[in-house]
Protein backbone atom coordinates (compact mmCIF):
# COMPACT_ATOMS: atom_id res chain seq x y z
CA UNK A 1 0.00 0.00 0.00
CA UNK A 2 1.33 3.79 -1.07
CA UNK A 3 2.33 5.63 1.70
CA UNK A 4 -0.49 8.59 2.02
CA UNK A 5 0.83 12.02 0.71
CA UNK A 6 1.56 14.77 2.59
CA UNK A 7 0.64 18.23 3.02
CA UNK A 8 2.93 20.96 2.12
CA UNK A 9 2.24 24.55 2.76
CA UNK A 10 3.00 26.97 -0.50
CA UNK A 11 4.57 30.00 0.57
CA UNK A 12 3.68 32.51 -2.95
CA UNK A 13 0.09 33.42 -1.88
CA UNK A 14 0.69 34.47 1.71
CA UNK A 15 -2.29 36.87 3.37
CA UNK A 16 -1.05 40.26 3.11
CA UNK A 17 -2.48 43.31 5.06
CA UNK A 18 -2.08 47.01 3.19
CA UNK A 19 0.12 45.33 0.46
CA UNK A 20 2.87 43.83 3.11
CA UNK A 21 2.41 40.40 4.20
CA UNK A 22 1.15 39.72 7.53
CA UNK A 23 4.06 37.64 8.98
CA UNK A 24 1.91 37.40 12.44
CA UNK A 25 -0.80 35.39 10.41
CA UNK A 26 1.56 33.45 8.68
CA UNK A 27 3.21 32.49 12.00
CA UNK A 28 -0.26 31.56 13.53
CA UNK A 29 -0.49 29.13 10.47
CA UNK A 30 2.99 27.81 10.69
CA UNK A 31 2.00 26.80 14.41
CA UNK A 32 -1.18 25.22 13.31
CA UNK A 33 0.35 23.30 10.76
CA UNK A 34 3.56 22.24 12.70
CA UNK A 35 1.03 21.11 15.48
CA UNK A 36 -0.83 18.90 13.68
CA UNK A 37 2.41 17.23 12.71
CA UNK A 38 2.83 18.60 9.14
CA UNK A 39 6.94 20.66 7.91
CA UNK A 40 6.92 20.91 4.26
CA UNK A 41 7.18 24.78 3.63
CA UNK A 42 7.90 26.16 -0.06
CA UNK A 43 9.37 29.11 -0.97
CA UNK A 44 11.18 30.49 -4.09
CA UNK A 45 14.04 33.28 -5.13
CA UNK A 46 11.13 35.16 -6.82
CA UNK A 47 8.34 35.02 -4.12
CA UNK A 48 8.52 38.51 -3.61
CA UNK A 49 9.13 38.96 0.23
CA UNK A 50 8.33 35.27 0.88
CA UNK A 51 11.72 33.79 1.80
CA UNK A 52 11.89 36.64 4.24
CA UNK A 53 8.54 36.37 5.59
CA UNK A 54 9.27 32.52 6.58
CA UNK A 55 12.77 33.30 8.29
CA UNK A 56 10.54 35.80 10.76
CA UNK A 57 7.41 33.55 10.90
CA UNK A 58 9.23 30.11 11.40
CA UNK A 59 12.90 30.42 11.54
CA UNK A 60 13.10 33.00 14.14
CA UNK A 61 10.95 31.14 16.54
CA UNK A 62 10.92 27.51 15.57
CA UNK A 63 13.56 25.14 16.34
CA UNK A 64 15.07 23.87 13.06
CA UNK A 65 14.61 20.46 13.35
CA UNK A 66 11.28 20.73 13.54
CA UNK A 67 10.45 22.12 9.75
CA UNK A 68 11.47 21.77 6.32
CA UNK A 69 12.34 23.91 4.03
CA UNK A 70 12.06 24.14 0.05
CA UNK A 71 13.69 26.92 -1.95
CA UNK A 72 14.38 27.35 -5.87
CA UNK A 73 16.84 28.63 -8.31
CA UNK A 74 15.47 30.87 -11.23
CA UNK A 75 16.66 31.15 -14.52
CA UNK A 76 16.17 34.74 -14.70
CA UNK A 77 18.62 35.83 -12.24
CA UNK A 78 21.51 33.82 -13.99
CA UNK A 79 20.41 35.60 -17.44
CA UNK A 80 20.54 38.68 -15.50
CA UNK A 81 24.10 38.27 -14.63
CA UNK A 82 23.94 36.69 -11.22
CA UNK A 83 25.49 33.25 -10.63
CA UNK A 84 23.97 29.89 -9.26
CA UNK A 85 25.78 30.66 -6.04
CA UNK A 86 25.34 34.16 -5.62
CA UNK A 87 21.36 33.29 -5.67
CA UNK A 88 21.63 30.05 -3.65
CA UNK A 89 23.66 32.08 -0.79
CA UNK A 90 21.30 35.12 -0.79
CA UNK A 91 18.27 32.72 -0.36
CA UNK A 92 19.94 31.51 2.49
CA UNK A 93 20.59 34.74 3.96
CA UNK A 94 17.33 35.68 3.82
CA UNK A 95 15.64 32.46 4.76
CA UNK A 96 18.64 32.46 7.59
CA UNK A 97 19.49 28.36 7.43
CA UNK A 98 22.73 26.72 6.75
CA UNK A 99 21.16 24.04 4.27
CA UNK A 100 18.14 23.54 2.32
CA UNK A 101 16.27 20.54 2.95
CA UNK A 102 14.62 20.56 -0.72
CA UNK A 103 15.80 22.80 -3.59
CA UNK A 104 14.61 22.78 -7.05
CA UNK A 105 15.73 24.37 -10.33
CA UNK A 106 12.40 26.93 -10.55
CA UNK A 107 10.27 26.28 -13.78
CA UNK A 108 12.14 24.42 -16.13
CA UNK A 109 10.71 24.64 -19.19
CA UNK A 110 12.33 25.03 -23.14
CA UNK A 111 12.97 28.46 -22.38
CA UNK A 112 14.59 28.15 -19.44
CA UNK A 113 16.46 24.73 -19.63
CA UNK A 114 19.25 26.40 -21.91
CA UNK A 115 19.88 28.77 -19.19
CA UNK A 116 20.29 26.20 -16.34
CA UNK A 117 23.08 24.70 -18.64
CA UNK A 118 24.80 27.93 -20.11
CA UNK A 119 25.55 28.70 -16.31
CA UNK A 120 26.85 25.21 -14.97
CA UNK A 121 24.07 25.54 -12.55
CA UNK A 122 23.31 21.72 -12.43
CA UNK A 123 27.47 21.42 -11.44
CA UNK A 124 26.69 23.88 -9.41
CA UNK A 125 23.31 22.25 -7.11
CA UNK A 126 25.53 18.80 -7.25
CA UNK A 127 28.21 20.14 -5.65
CA UNK A 128 25.65 21.67 -3.03
CA UNK A 129 24.73 18.45 -2.47
CA UNK A 130 28.05 17.16 -1.66
CA UNK A 131 28.89 20.03 0.60
CA UNK A 132 26.02 18.91 2.53
CA UNK A 133 23.90 22.61 2.02
CA UNK A 134 21.24 20.43 -0.37
CA UNK A 135 19.59 17.83 1.26
CA UNK A 136 17.42 16.57 -1.59
CA UNK A 137 17.78 18.05 -5.01
CA UNK A 138 14.82 18.36 -7.62
CA UNK A 139 13.12 20.76 -10.27
CA UNK A 140 9.93 22.39 -10.89
CA UNK A 141 8.78 22.08 -14.54
CA UNK A 142 6.36 23.82 -17.07
CA UNK A 143 7.64 22.69 -20.13
CA UNK A 144 6.55 20.14 -22.23
CA UNK A 145 6.30 16.46 -21.83
CA UNK A 146 9.58 16.00 -24.22
CA UNK A 147 11.65 18.28 -22.52
CA UNK A 148 10.82 16.75 -18.96
CA UNK A 149 11.83 13.29 -19.95
CA UNK A 150 15.05 14.82 -21.31
CA UNK A 151 16.17 16.49 -18.37
CA UNK A 152 15.57 13.18 -16.35
CA UNK A 153 17.66 11.63 -18.64
CA UNK A 154 20.24 14.12 -18.37
CA UNK A 155 20.35 14.39 -15.03
CA UNK A 156 19.73 11.07 -12.95
CA UNK A 157 20.81 12.31 -10.07
CA UNK A 158 17.07 14.52 -9.36
CA UNK A 159 15.07 13.27 -6.56
CA UNK A 160 11.72 14.49 -7.13
CA UNK A 161 9.52 16.73 -9.90
CA UNK A 162 7.60 19.28 -8.91
CA UNK A 163 4.37 19.37 -11.13
CA UNK A 164 1.52 21.29 -11.92
CA UNK A 165 -1.81 18.44 -11.31
CA UNK A 166 -5.23 18.82 -10.62
CA UNK A 167 -7.84 17.68 -11.57
CA UNK A 168 -8.78 19.79 -14.41
CA UNK A 169 -5.44 20.21 -15.61
CA UNK A 170 -5.21 16.30 -15.98
CA UNK A 171 -6.39 16.18 -19.41
CA UNK A 172 -5.82 19.90 -20.54
CA UNK A 173 -4.00 20.11 -23.80
CA UNK A 174 -1.80 22.64 -22.88
CA UNK A 175 -0.87 21.51 -19.49
CA UNK A 176 -0.40 18.02 -20.33
CA UNK A 177 -0.37 16.77 -16.61
CA UNK A 178 -1.10 13.06 -17.10
CA UNK A 179 1.42 12.87 -19.84
CA UNK A 180 3.80 14.54 -17.45
CA UNK A 181 3.14 12.57 -14.66
CA UNK A 182 3.50 9.93 -16.48
CA UNK A 183 7.08 10.46 -17.36
CA UNK A 184 7.97 11.52 -13.67
CA UNK A 185 6.79 7.84 -12.58
CA UNK A 186 8.58 5.95 -15.63
CA UNK A 187 11.82 7.00 -14.28
CA UNK A 188 11.04 5.73 -10.98
CA UNK A 189 11.13 9.87 -9.35
CA UNK A 190 8.40 11.05 -6.61
CA UNK A 191 5.83 14.08 -7.34
CA UNK A 192 5.52 16.48 -5.32
CA UNK A 193 2.44 18.63 -6.64
CA UNK A 194 1.47 22.44 -7.16
CA UNK A 195 -1.59 24.16 -7.84
CA UNK A 196 -3.57 21.32 -6.96
CA UNK A 197 -6.53 23.24 -6.09
CA UNK A 198 -5.44 25.65 -9.53
CA UNK A 199 -4.60 28.82 -7.32
CA UNK A 200 -7.99 28.27 -5.45
CA UNK A 201 -9.83 28.21 -8.81
CA UNK A 202 -10.92 24.96 -8.18
CA UNK A 203 -12.53 25.94 -4.97
CA UNK A 204 -15.13 28.14 -6.70
CA UNK A 205 -16.52 26.17 -9.85
CA UNK A 206 -19.57 26.81 -10.86
CA UNK A 207 -22.67 25.60 -8.84
CA UNK A 208 -23.95 22.91 -11.26
CA UNK A 209 -20.34 21.55 -10.59
CA UNK A 210 -20.68 21.55 -7.01
CA UNK A 211 -24.07 19.93 -7.04
CA UNK A 212 -22.11 16.83 -8.39
CA UNK A 213 -20.60 16.42 -4.90
CA UNK A 214 -22.95 17.65 -2.66
CA UNK A 215 -25.22 14.88 -4.11
CA UNK A 216 -22.41 12.45 -2.43
CA UNK A 217 -23.73 13.50 0.91
CA UNK A 218 -20.14 13.62 2.22
CA UNK A 219 -19.76 17.27 3.29
CA UNK A 220 -17.05 17.61 1.89
CA UNK A 221 -15.67 20.94 0.41
CA UNK A 222 -14.90 21.28 -3.53
CA UNK A 223 -11.30 21.95 -2.05
CA UNK A 224 -10.65 18.79 -0.15
CA UNK A 225 -12.05 16.96 -3.25
CA UNK A 226 -9.64 18.36 -5.32
CA UNK A 227 -6.87 17.56 -2.35
CA UNK A 228 -8.02 14.22 -2.23
CA UNK A 229 -7.80 13.26 -6.44
CA UNK A 230 -4.30 14.59 -6.30
CA UNK A 231 -3.60 12.39 -3.90
CA UNK A 232 -4.97 9.04 -4.59
CA UNK A 233 -2.62 8.75 -7.67
CA UNK A 234 0.34 6.62 -6.94
CA UNK A 235 4.01 8.36 -6.13
CA UNK A 236 2.77 11.64 -4.82
CA UNK A 237 4.97 12.63 -2.05
CA UNK A 238 4.12 16.20 -1.35
CA UNK A 239 0.93 18.41 -2.11
CA UNK A 240 1.80 21.85 -1.71
CA UNK A 241 -1.25 24.19 -1.23
CA UNK A 242 -0.63 27.95 -1.57
CA UNK A 243 -2.92 28.57 1.57
CA UNK A 244 -3.67 32.50 2.87
CA UNK A 245 -6.07 32.08 6.04
CA UNK A 246 -6.17 30.42 8.98
CA UNK A 247 -9.71 28.14 7.79
CA UNK A 248 -7.85 27.15 4.97
CA UNK A 249 -5.05 25.87 7.24
CA UNK A 250 -7.47 24.23 9.29
CA UNK A 251 -9.70 22.31 6.57
CA UNK A 252 -6.52 21.41 5.04
CA UNK A 253 -4.66 20.21 7.50
CA UNK A 254 -7.41 18.03 8.36
CA UNK A 255 -7.98 17.09 5.09
CA UNK A 256 -4.35 15.17 5.17
CA UNK A 257 -4.70 14.51 9.11
CA UNK A 258 -6.12 10.89 8.12
CA UNK A 259 -6.30 11.08 4.63
CA UNK A 260 -8.71 8.78 2.19
CA UNK A 261 -8.44 8.37 -1.44
CA UNK A 262 -11.19 8.91 -3.28
CA UNK A 263 -13.71 5.57 -3.18
CA UNK A 264 -15.52 4.68 -6.63
CA UNK A 265 -18.30 6.76 -6.73
CA UNK A 266 -16.14 10.40 -5.51
CA UNK A 267 -13.90 9.42 -8.27
CA UNK A 268 -16.95 8.86 -10.97
CA UNK A 269 -18.17 12.50 -9.35
CA UNK A 270 -15.05 14.02 -10.04
CA UNK A 271 -14.71 13.19 -13.44
CA UNK A 272 -18.28 14.47 -14.13
CA UNK A 273 -17.45 17.62 -12.50
CA UNK A 274 -14.68 17.61 -15.02
CA UNK A 275 -17.11 17.05 -18.01
CA UNK A 276 -19.72 19.45 -16.84
CA UNK A 277 -16.90 22.38 -16.34
CA UNK A 278 -15.25 21.65 -20.09
CA UNK A 279 -18.70 21.73 -21.65
CA UNK A 280 -18.82 25.06 -20.91
CA UNK A 281 -18.54 27.11 -24.49
CA UNK A 282 -15.72 29.35 -24.29
CA UNK A 283 -14.55 31.27 -27.04
CA UNK A 284 -12.42 29.65 -29.53
CA UNK A 285 -9.07 31.74 -29.44
CA UNK A 286 -6.20 29.82 -30.91
CA UNK A 287 -3.55 32.94 -29.68
CA UNK A 288 -2.76 33.01 -33.05
CA UNK A 289 -2.12 36.96 -32.04
CA UNK A 290 -2.98 38.09 -35.74
CA UNK A 291 -4.83 40.29 -33.58
CA UNK A 292 -2.41 42.16 -31.26
CA UNK A 293 0.18 44.21 -34.04
CA UNK A 294 -2.60 46.84 -35.12
CA UNK A 295 -4.49 47.36 -31.40
CA UNK A 296 -3.68 50.99 -31.11
CA UNK A 297 -4.57 50.08 -27.55
CA UNK A 298 -2.16 47.84 -27.19
CA UNK A 299 -4.33 45.03 -25.18
CA UNK A 300 -2.89 41.48 -25.46
CA UNK A 301 -6.20 40.17 -26.39
CA UNK A 302 -5.34 36.42 -26.13
CA UNK A 303 -3.77 37.25 -22.83
CA UNK A 304 -7.80 38.53 -22.46
CA UNK A 305 -9.81 35.67 -23.83
CA UNK A 306 -7.78 33.17 -21.93
CA UNK A 307 -8.91 35.00 -18.61
CA UNK A 308 -12.62 35.32 -20.26
CA UNK A 309 -13.01 31.63 -20.88
CA UNK A 310 -11.03 30.82 -17.24
CA UNK A 311 -14.21 33.26 -15.96
CA UNK A 312 -16.70 31.40 -18.36
CA UNK A 313 -15.37 27.93 -16.84
CA UNK A 314 -15.25 28.66 -13.40
CA UNK A 315 -17.16 31.83 -12.79
CA UNK A 316 -15.68 34.96 -11.69
CA UNK A 317 -13.02 34.58 -9.01
CA UNK A 318 -9.67 35.98 -7.62
CA UNK A 319 -7.84 33.67 -9.67
CA UNK A 320 -9.07 35.74 -12.82
CA UNK A 321 -8.31 39.31 -10.96
CA UNK A 322 -5.08 38.47 -10.29
CA UNK A 323 -4.12 37.04 -13.80
CA UNK A 324 -5.98 40.56 -15.11
CA UNK A 325 -3.24 41.98 -12.87
CA UNK A 326 0.09 40.33 -14.46
CA UNK A 327 -1.54 41.22 -17.82
CA UNK A 328 -1.27 44.96 -16.62
CA UNK A 329 1.97 44.67 -15.20
CA UNK A 330 3.38 43.17 -18.07
CA UNK A 331 2.60 46.06 -20.71
CA UNK A 332 -1.12 45.31 -21.61
CA UNK A 333 -3.97 48.01 -21.88
CA UNK A 334 -7.17 47.92 -20.23
CA UNK A 335 -10.09 45.67 -20.87
CA UNK A 336 -12.05 49.01 -20.48
CA UNK A 337 -9.46 50.75 -22.90
CA UNK A 338 -10.70 48.82 -26.21
CA UNK A 339 -12.08 51.66 -28.36
CA UNK A 340 -14.00 49.32 -30.48
CA UNK A 341 -12.47 50.34 -33.57
CA UNK A 342 -12.94 47.13 -35.27
CA UNK A 343 -9.11 45.98 -36.52
CA UNK A 344 -8.95 42.77 -34.41
CA UNK A 345 -12.08 41.67 -35.35
CA UNK A 346 -11.48 42.43 -38.93
CA UNK A 347 -8.07 40.10 -39.33
CA UNK A 348 -8.79 36.92 -36.72
CA UNK A 349 -8.78 33.87 -38.42
CA UNK A 350 -11.73 32.38 -36.16
CA UNK A 351 -14.17 35.73 -36.85
CA UNK A 352 -14.22 36.18 -32.71
CA UNK A 353 -16.21 39.34 -31.87
CA UNK A 354 -13.43 40.51 -30.01
CA UNK A 355 -14.50 44.08 -28.98
CA UNK A 356 -18.16 42.72 -28.09
CA UNK A 357 -15.96 40.11 -25.74
CA UNK A 358 -13.58 42.44 -24.20
CA UNK A 359 -16.61 44.58 -23.58
CA UNK A 360 -18.09 41.41 -21.55
CA UNK A 361 -14.78 40.35 -19.92
CA UNK A 362 -14.53 44.09 -18.67
CA UNK A 363 -17.89 44.37 -16.54
CA UNK A 364 -16.36 41.51 -13.96
CA UNK A 365 -12.62 42.91 -14.31
CA UNK A 366 -12.53 46.28 -14.07
CA UNK A 367 -14.77 46.91 -11.61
Amino acid sequence: MQDSPRLGFGLMRLPRVNGQIDTDTVAKMADLFLERGFTYFDTAYVYEGSEAAFKKAVVDRIPRDRYTIADKLPAWGLSNGKSPEDIFNESLRRVGVDYFDYYLMHNVNEDSAPVFDKYDAWSFVNRMVAEGKIKHLGFSCHGKPPLLDKVLTEHPEVEFVQLQINFMDWTDENVRANEMYEIVRKHGKSVTVMEPIKGGTLALIRQEAKDKLAALGEGGTVASYALRWVGSHEGIKTILSGMNSIEQMDENTKTFTDFKPLNEAEQKAMDECREELLAVPTVPCTACRYCCEGCPMHINIPGMMKIYNALLIYGDHPGAHFMYGREQEDGSGKLCDCIKCGQCESVCPQHIKIPEILEKASAFLDK
